[in-house]
């Protein structure tokens, strides 16, 4: 398995220290959002071949591949304006992703409304074909670049829950579109406890289509699902890799939202958990 961690959870740094931290924590592969990571301007027209391939180069020197290369947009922008923004953002990140070494570019699918929040407005049939019409862009743009895009679903956004996952799936119907599962993502303080019913769902609807595992924890306080570090919550990681290893593949996860001094202890149990 390899087993790594997102970058800016471990703050701010140059490439260079974070590769080499990354590396001494013992993990092998790392989620790099640049403009959280690094002081660096994001929009179009920043990434340019040197600079990803220096930042690549850095990385592979340290033996840690960049699992994903970190963009997440808000692709239905209600601003046609930032949502075209957005959206090229994203492709200058396909257009990297190859000098970077990545394995693909990932975000979530937005929100119907300017700020990210969860609203029962996402689950409308409107929104949903608005995500589908910028993930056909997107996919597109992938195809072109020989890219891969990683696409993660949540509560907060109009790809809710594995079958709306599924149904994006099948109407983009592009190779160079695959998921980031992140169980957390697909729950509520509802539904926690039908989670193994969930994760299954998810793994039979579109397993083959999983490329990376997100791994966080949560705890249920005052109503809420609240974040812990990973093994000191409720999310059952038995199930999880169970089926992870049912699909007969090796999928790269990645710690997130954990920090030191937890990382070490959540590292080891997703380790134990694996095996």
């Amino acid at each position: 398995m390899k087993l790594g961690i997102r970058g800016h959870d471990l703050g701010k740094m140059p490439a260079e220290e974070l590769a080499r931290t990354i590396s001494d924590k013992g993990f092998d592969v790392v989620q790099l959002a640049v403009g959280k990571s690094f002081d660096f301007y994001t929009e179009p027209g920043s990434l340019t071949k040197e600079i990803s391939r220096e930042i690549g180069e850095t990385f592979r020197r340290h033996d840690v591949q960049i699992a994903v290369l970190g963009c997440y947009i808000q692709m239905i922008h209600p601003d046609t304006a930032i949502r075209r923004r957005e959206l090229d953002r994203f492709k200058e990140h396909l257009a990297a992703a190859n000098d970077f070494g990545c394995l693909l570019v990932g975000t979530e699918t937005g929100n119907v409304h300017a700020e990210i929040a969860y609203t029962t407005d996402n689950f409308k049939e409107e929104p949903f074909l608005a995500v589908v019409e910028s993930m056909k862009e997107l996919a597109a743009e992938a195809e072109v670049q020989n890219a891969i895009i990683g696409v993660e679903a949540g509560v907060n956004h109009p790809i809710y829950s594995p079958e709306t996952m599924k149904r994006l799936l099948d109407l983009v119907q592009s190779d160079h579109v695959r998921v980031i599962f992140d169980p957390v993502n697909l729950l509520t303080a509802e539904t926690w406890e039908n989670q193994a019913a969930i994760f299954q769902e998810a793994f039979h609807l579109f397993g083959d289509k999983i490329a990376v595992l997100h791994a966080k924890d949560v705890e249920l306080k005052n109503g809420l699902l609240q974040a812990v570090p990973v093994g000191k919550g409720l999310i059952d990681y038995e199930t999880v890799f169970r089926l992870i290893r049912e699909t007969g593949r090796s999928i790269p996860v990645l710690l997130e939202d954990v920090r030191d001094p937890f990382i070490e202890e959540s590292r080891q149990f997703l380790a134990a958990q694996y095996h």
